[in-house]
């Protein structure tokens, strides 16, 4: 008697979940779903790790400075009074747009470094970069980074 009111078991396909919640394609468009300027990183559930939010020539993240070093990545020698950057995968010699979210300044960089190489930072600026950004008294700022050139 109680086996008829007993009801199947559903059987779930993760996969079909994971699809559903991903942006879907209209006419070969990919969609994607609004992100907050200001959100400056997602954190990965799995491994917790902290990416830049953003497209191919723009992304917003943590900016840090430096101020000290002898040589950079492309053989420079390294000058604090200079407009300068590291990034981690952009060429050297791409100039970036550095705006600090929370005081609307910018400054255009080129990239001479790789780094940061500390988890969560999108970019390193140089002194000189971080001072016109207003960013030197907190040591990091909030920023959107665009690709110019």
């Amino acid at each position: 008697m109680l086996a008829a009111c007993a009801q199947p078991a559903a059987v779930v396909d993760r996969a079909s979940l994971h699809a559903a919640s991903q942006p879907t394609a209209i006419d070969g468009a990919q969609i994607e779903s609004p992100r907050h300027p200001l959100s400056a990183t997602i954190t990965h559930a799995r491994d917790r790790t902290r990416r830049p939010v953003g497209t191919a020539r723009t992304s917003y993240g943590v900016a840090s400075f430096y101020a000290d070093g002898q040589k950079t990545a492309n053989g420079e020698r390294f000058d604090p009074n200079a407009l300068t950057a590291a990034h981690p995968t952009l060429p050297f010699g791409t100039r970036l747009r550095v705006t600090n979210l929370a005081t609307g300044r910018s400054v255009t960089v080129r990239v001479n470094d790789r780094g940061p190489f500390v988890p969560g930072r999108i970019v390193d600026v140089s002194y000189s970069a971080a001072a016109s950004l207003g960013m030197v008294g907190r040591g990091v700022a909030k920023v959107k980074l665009e690709v110019v050139q």
